[in-house]
């Protein structure tokens, strides 16, 4: 069995990874076949992806079924993270008891026998203040070899702190970009723990690319914002903009992430084959430095002490 930290370091060779939410998620993203989302999956690993951040509520888990479909072929090539807590017939479920359970459903639908990790969904607190047997199952699970990682997948400072001050895991996947900066903070601790930290929302469900303002209509997950906050949003994008000198914002947004070194891979949603092909072309960018303290002292200013809402 390969050492989970010469997994993640193989994959940090390629640090832009693949998020899975919209793959056959019709009723939050728009109609995407099964053969369009294998074909988009086989693509971007053609390009060089090899890490796949799934889980089973996706898409009710066609996510992971269209993953497994994929890449049976070449298993040995990827690396497939999943998530457990949310389950494919939408269902709430943190039981330790059904950890077991939960974890076969989703090899059978990734079509595989392992694990690369797994991934605790936005766990209660009491969870991850080590409070319930959760990391010690995960622990056996990892030594049987059904699980090769396991860690985390959390969306605040608060949470994050407590992971680092009570449990011991492989990987923090946190909600990080532009306009939600609170934990770099503690990124330099969880690498001193050596901890792979995963960066989720890196486009801020789209606002990032630069491609929405005031005026947009959205549909679907998006619909979530009230008027006020698609004006806010909308005033940061245009401050975004005026920093970077223009309209995509694709390539900054990621690279504002992948300038702090401590961050093992960034997974944008990707729902069609012209977004793999933008970020596989911006992924090289390298964000100067006078930029990212631009972008930051935004944060700083507009945003820290009245955070934007998700």
């Amino acid at each position: 069995m390969l050492k989970t930290k010469n997994q993640l370091n193989k994959l940090k060779e390629n640090r832009l990874g693949f998020g899975s939410w919209q793959l056959g998620n019709t009723d939050f993203w728009g109609f995407m076949s099964v053969d369009e989302g294998i074909k988009l999956v086989k693509e971007a690993v053609h390009k060089g992806i090899r890490f796949f951040d799934t889980a089973p509520g996706y898409a009710a888990g066609l996510s992971e079924s269209i993953i497994g479909s994929a890449t049976r072929d070449i298993r040995d090539q990827v690396f497939i993270s999943t998530k457990f807590g949310h389950t494919a017939d939408g269902e709430t479920d943190f039981s330790v008891f059904s950890l077991r359970e939960q974890i076969y459903d989703s090899l059978e639908r990734l079509e595989t026998d392992y694990l690369d990790s797994l991934l605790l969904h936005n766990p209660s607190m009491d969870i991850l203040e080590g409070k319930t047997r959760h990391f010690t199952e995960l622990e056996k699970l990892k030594k049987e070899g059904m699980i090769r990682a396991y860690g985390v997948s959390i969306d605040t400072l608060e949470e994050f702190r407590s992971v680092l001050d009570h449990v011991k895991v492989d990987i923090v996947e946190i909600l990080f970009n532009i306009f939600f900066q609170d934990a770099s903070e503690l990124f330099a601790e969880a690498h001193q723990k050596g901890i792979e930290i995963i960066v989720k929302v890196p486009l801020d469900s789209g606002w990032l690319t630069g491609k929405y303002d005031e005026f947009s209509e959205f549909e679907g997950i998006r619909s979530r914002w009230d008027d006020e906050t698609i004006q806010r949003r909308a005033s940061l994008v245009r401050e975004v903009k005026e920093i970077t000198q223009a309209e995509d914002l694709t390539k900054f947004a990621i690279g504002f992430i992948l300038s702090y070194p401590e961050v093992s891979v960034v997974i944008p949603g990707i729902k069609n084959l012209d977004q793999l092909r933008d970020h596989v072309a911006y992924q090289n960018y390298v964000m100067p430095k006078e930029m990212k303290e631009q972008l930051i002292h935004l944060y700083q200013s507009k945003i820290k002490d009245n955070p934007l809402y998700w």
